[in-house]
């Protein structure tokens, strides 16, 4: 015998993570890191023994680099943004079809008989 199909319904739309948040020193960590990374490209780039014409190659690849790793970032936590905001829309639909769902309403309909045959 099976469970009860509605409270495996129900598990079902409850399983929607939540949004992480950042802790302040993860954050800070991140902005560290990525300032130390591009201080040091930037000085390695200026004291490459190279042409300037190489040296502004390389400069001009970085930041489309840097630039693309900031859309791409940007892109990633949009598209998780709207999946939890989907399941933020359907769940909560799905809670207001069951909120006007009335189960103990009596319907004005008789019973249908059972062909004429007196009980």
């Amino acid at each position: 015998m099976r469970g009860d199909p509605s409270a495996t319904q129900h598990e079902d739309m409850t399983t929607t993570p939540a949004p992480t948040k950042n802790t302040p020193a993860f954050f800070a960590q991140a902005g560290l890191s990525f300032g130390i990374a591009l201080v040091g490209l930037v000085l390695a780039i200026i004291y490459l023994p190279v042409d300037p014409w190489v040296r502004a190659f390389l400069a001009m690849t970085s930041l489309f680099l840097v630039s693309s790793a900031f859309t791409l970032a940007k892109v990633i936590r949009d598209a998780q943004d709207d999946k939890y905001l989907v399941n933020k829309v359907d769940e909560a639909r799905m809670e207001k079809l069951l909120s006007e769902q009335d189960r103990f309403q009596v319907s004005g309909r008789r019973p249908p008989s059972s062909g004429g045959a007196p009980a």
